[in-house]
């Protein structure tokens, strides 16, 4: 069977020799890294061994334009690919703040957390069909399934809306796979199962590979999975000849290298042309070293499975197959071994070097400072204690760095001269630098940004129109769906029923369920649909009916939405406004106002809770003109409220960040936001009796 599938899929020696090579090369970094961490030059390290040969297999279906969205073990994947490299890989577990040796976060996330560049310097677009797409990692397991289907549905909207087909930078026909990995014990997590309903609705190209190596950290899948088996319990998702939705599902042995190229091979062909979802359930796969670098895997696994874990490690199957289908002998294998470890340790060590070169230049430079202040201090002895120390520091990282110098201006505060100055002037040239490595981009940077737009006010005539609220937003997303056609609009009862506030009255029949569409209930994925397909170039925005349902999507907005552009150093964007009402301040559901909780848990997203209508559009106007995410909560009691209509509705921006003073006053001042501003209002006016002037 094996020599027949080498030929249906035409598998060369050189080929399978050179798969092989990556995959043993992609061992010896997960070994190599574990040491490094038990060495204490890393902090932790979690690792894709025992993977190697199905991450393989996956990549040889990979085209450019398609994406991956996956987790923490798919380091395989990116050497294939090329969209990785072993020194990377080692920068990344290092930590390398420099994004040219660690492009992928620049030390912002712990390793094997993988993204690619989609976003230029300024803030403009690359060509994302020329490059292999992957969006930036997430730790928490199962994160990365809900912007997975927002990946795929992006091909989709490419491939069925003539208004994107001139879109060639994102999409060539929506022809693009998005390609999702998660482990067998993170299935058990409800976003898996939201995501994969959604997906066999919608008919979205995303082709999801579940690695099983039949644990969850120390936990076996006997208590993770009913019947032990992910592929057989959603057996009722399999998509039948004459059904309309579903999944494609097949099972492979992650050891069976010939197998899962053919595999891959064939369902991401059908995949790419019907636009059906697929699993692939990789059965049978190990984990030599164990979960991570936080225990030992000999705790919990009996000496049978040990045994497991090296006779059926993949990299031994698909050698003994190697020999024994295709000829090549054990001594060629083994040159191939030796002169891949040696490459391995030798990109692990320029990693190394590429990390601490810098740091020890900034020390020498320091401890050059050191020596002129000792030479004009009253007390050279106390600077000399810290110039030692400092020089003699086992572990050298940057922040014992600053801290020294701190220390040494505690200690010579009194004293005034050139080397003083020259050494605080170094300490805050040096914190704003660290400033840049650790603490930038957490918003957009570019003149793209929202923060950056110029505020346009209102313009009212002498009689102005007066309109309910919720005819004032839909004149505001009506203008901007007729304006631009990357735009559209997610969300439960937004489409036929135009909105439990009627605020889409109308727009689905407009501009076609594409562009204003009706969705299950389901906010962790209808929120995801939006960050997928707005990391492809689409301008989504997700309406979640009510606030207290932003709750189901917290995670992914904090975890994923929020921190997208600050771990990736900038180079992802993902410009969702998630949108919703409440506010209402009557009672706890559809009206309570948990604001503090979102506040707090998304720092990265703008965060607009508008008076009215009218305010609500001109931040709406505003955020659409940017490139960052954002949050909009409007008021729930607003919708039957008549507004005056400014001439300019739809172009007056709001700077964001800036308080609006609605009454000058001489006595208090008051803040507030929101349905609390009308409350406010009635107050002022009973206080304007008790000759109380509040501003």
């Amino acid at each position: 069977m094996s020599s027949n599938l080498v030929n249906s899929i035409k598998l060369e020696a050189s080929e399978v020799l050179n798969d092989y090579t990556i995959a043993y090369m992609s061992r010896q970094a997960s070994l190599i890294g574990r040491r490094e961490v038990l060495s204490g030059r890393a902090k932790f390290g979690i690792f894709g061994d025992g993977k190697e040969v199905a991450q393989i297999a996956l990549a040889k279906s990979f085209q450019k334009g398609d994406w991956r969205s996956g987790y923490y073990r798919d380091q395989t994947i990116m050497f294939a690919l090329g969209a990785s490299s072993v020194r990377k890989f080692f920068a990344q577990l290092y930590a390398d703040t420099n994004p040219e040796n660690e492009p992928a976060s620049a030390g912002r996330q712990m390793n094997s957390h993988y993204s690619i560049r989609y976003v230029n310097e300024d803030g403009s677009w690359k060509d994302q069909t020329k490059q292999f797409n992957c969006a930036a990692d997430l730790s928490p397991t199962a994160g990365q399934m809900a912007r997975l289907l927002g990946l795929g549905y992006a091909s989709k909207l490419y491939r069925n809306d003539p208004q994107l087909h001139k879109e060639s930078n994102f999409s060539i026909n929506g022809n693009e796979i998005a390609f999702g990995t998660i482990g067998d014990a993170s299935t058990s997590e409800g976003l898996f199962w939201e995501t994969l309903n959604a997906a066999g609705v919608l008919q979205v190209p995303i082709l999801l590979s579940v690695w099983d190596d039949g644990y969850g950290i120390s936990v076996p899948k006997k208590y993770q999975t009913t019947k032990e088996s992910i592929s057989e319990i959603t057996a009722g998702f399999q998509k039948g000849p004459d059904d309309c939705s579903g999944f494609y599902i097949e099972t492979v042995a992650g050891w069976d290298y010939p197998k899962l190229v053919e595999t891959y091979q064939r369902v991401s062909q059908t995949v790419r042309k019907t636009h059906t979802p697929a699993l692939i359930h990789v059965q049978q796969l190990t984990q030599p070293q164990g979960h991570s670098t936080s225990g030992s895997h000999e705790r919990y696994k009996n000496p049978e499975r040990m045994q497991y874990e090296t006779d059926m490690d993949c990299l031994v199957r698909m050698k003994q197959w190697m020999i024994s289908e295709l000829g090549i002998s054990e001594t060629d294998i083994a040159k191939i071994e030796e002169k891949t470890t040696e490459e391995v340790t030798s990109e692990q060590q320029k990693a190394w070097a590429d990390l601490c070169d810098p740091i020890q230049k900034e020390r020498d430079r320091v401890l050059g400072l050191y020596e002129q202040v000792e030479a004009q201090c009253s007390d050279p002895a106390l600077v000399a204690q810290s110039r030692i120390a400092l020089s003699k520091t086992p572990s050298l990282n940057r922040r014992s760095i600053a801290s020294s110098m701190r220390r040494v201006l505690i200690d010579t505060r009194h004293e005034q001269n050139q080397s003083i100055v020259d050494l605080k002037n170094y300490l805050t040239e040096y914190t704003e630098s660290n400033r840049r490595r650790y603490n930038s981009y957490l918003y957009s940077e570019s003149q793209r940004s929202p923060m950056k737009q110029q505020d346009v006010p209102p313009v009212y005539g002498s009689k102005p129109e007066r309109i309910d609220g919720s005819n004032v937003i839909r004149r505001c997303f009506d203008h901007h769906l007729g304006k631009n056609p990357s735009l559209f609009i997610i969300g439960e009862d937004v489409g036929q029923l135009g909105g439990v506030n009627t605020e889409f009255d109308g727009l689905q029949e407009k501009y076609g369920i594409t562009r204003v569409t009706d969705t299950g209930i389901r906010e962790a994925t209808i929120l995801g649909q939006g960050i997928g397909a707005a990391m492809r170039g689409l301008r989504p925005i997700v309406d979640i009916q009510y606030l207290d349902y932003v709750l189901y999507c917290l995670q992914g907005m904090s975890d994923d939405l929020a921190s997208l552009h600050y771990r990736s150093a900038g180079s992802q964007i993902a410009p969702v406004i998630v949108r919703t009402k409440g506010h209402r301040l009557e009672g706890i559901w559809h009206t309570g106002s948990p604001m503090s909780m979102i506040l707090s848990a998304c720092r990265g997203l703008h965060f607009c809770v508008p008076r009215n209508m009218v305010q609500a559009t001109g931040m709406y106007n505003t955020l659409l003109s940017g490139d960052d995410p954002a949050f909009v909560c409007e008021v729930l009691n607003g919708y039957r409220v008549k507004e005056e209509v400014p001439d300019n509705l739809c172009d007056f921006k709001i700077k964001l960040g800036t308080a609006e003073i609605l009454r000058e006053g001489t006595d208090v001042t008051l803040v507030t936001y929101g349905a609390c501003v009308r409350i406010a209002q009635d107050a002022i006016q009973l206080l304007e009796k008790a000759n109380i002037n509040v501003e």
